[in-house]
């Protein structure tokens, strides 16, 4: 219930009063005004003037309100306002300069949050039918999902733009790094992967930020397997045997270092832990099911890579330098076919 106070302009103009200074001789006497502080030892007390309570309750003293004006005269507020009973908002809340009406509601444990729950919302607002003005926009959980998910993207590219750079400026060579990076599209499989086996819901936060960290540990594999190749084809060793004995020699590191990551990650994922405080085990931790997401993704994404590491990188390494000997043949011949073409046509 409101009261609406309808001042005529008129009237006031009359005796020097404008809609400013009225409403803020009603706000002083109902919401108070800081007058002075009180101040008693080390603690200050705000001394606040205003109406007694059961005048504020009482709407007949409206009526009898006197306003100073400018002139120093005091006047009744009926004599140049009227008022009148009436319905409005019990709060009006604005974004960006509009107002807003939130509407709240909680998905069911049978549905999955986002675009799914979305669509089913979307379909249901179709039918209502908006007066002239107003519009709908969908925010909350999925503005701040989109929101990170931008922010995943760009830090997942400046990832990889920062691997790739660093990877040029040690092989120098482009080819070298395209195959040592062809590990981290085998890491991003293997992790969709196992999400899809266990029928785990893609976590924006946790899974994006696994897939990230996976961008800077698989790429250890294909480093380990590419400098190794390159060294024994200094010491002189054909290409195909380079490839072979790299991966023969590498390949104990490889899976050791693969392994090793996996069990540190197991914990997280069980959610077993130690309390060191009270020296005992805990075999069901609460932030596990925080971390789980991140620990499946770098898991399944790392056992797949460097499985199929072992066999992509070789086979690339080789198709290249297949490539790169095959090409200025061709391109010899091409060069040759187009000097004879030319010397035919102007002859």
């Amino acid at each position: 219930p409101t009261i609406r106070l309808l001042v005529d302009k008129q009237k006031a103009a009359l005796v020097g009063l404008s809609g400013s200074l009225i409403g803020q001789a009603l706000k002083n006497a109902y919401n108070g005004l800081d007058v002075s502080t009180y101040r008693e030892k080390d603690e200050e007390f705000d001394i606040t003037v205003q109406l007694p309570e059961e005048y504020r309750r009482n709407t007949d003293t409206l009526n009898n309100l006197l306003i100073a004006t400018p002139q120093g005269n005091l006047i009744p507020l009926s004599t140049i306002a009227r008022f009148e009973y009436t319905g409005s908002l019990g709060r009006i809340v604005r974004i960006n300069n509009e107002r807003v009406v939130t509407v709240k509601a909680n998905v069911n444990e049978d549905m999955i949050p986002g675009p799914v729950a979305r669509a089913e919302a979307e379909k249901a607002l179709k039918k209502i039918i908006l007066p002239p003005g107003y519009h709908l926009k969908f925010t909350g959980e999925e503005e701040h999902q989109k929101e990170s998910e931008e922010f995943l993207s760009k830090s997942f590219m400046v990832a990889l733009f920062l691997v790739t750079l660093i990877l040029i400026s040690q092989f120098n060579s482009v080819g070298q790094s395209f195959i040592i990076m062809t590990s981290v599209l085998l890491s991003m499989g293997g992790a969709f992967l196992g999400m899809t086996l266990f029928k785990m819901s893609f976590g924006i936060i946790m899974t994006g930020v696994g897939i990230i960290s996976l961008a800077g540990v698989v790429v250890n594999n294909g480093i380990v397997l590419v400098d190794y190749i390159n060294q024994l084809r200094q010491r002189g060793w054909s290409v195909q045997d380079a490839v072979v004995a790299g991966g023969c020699t590498r390949l104990r590191p490889v899976i050791l270092t693969a392994i090793t990551t996996i069990l540190g990650l197991i914990p997280m994922v069980t959610g077993i832990s130690y309390d060191f405080h009270t020296m005992q085990i805990s075999w069901a931790s609460e932030s596990s099911q925080w971390w789980y997401s991140m620990a499946m993704a770098v898991i399944f994404g790392l056992l797949f890579a460097t499985c199929l590491t072992l066999f992509v990188v070789p086979v690339l390494y080789s198709l290249i330098h297949s490539i790169k000997q095959t090409v200025p043949v061709y391109w010899n011949r091409l060069h040759e076919a187009y000097w004879r073409l030319f010397d035919r046509i102007f002859e």
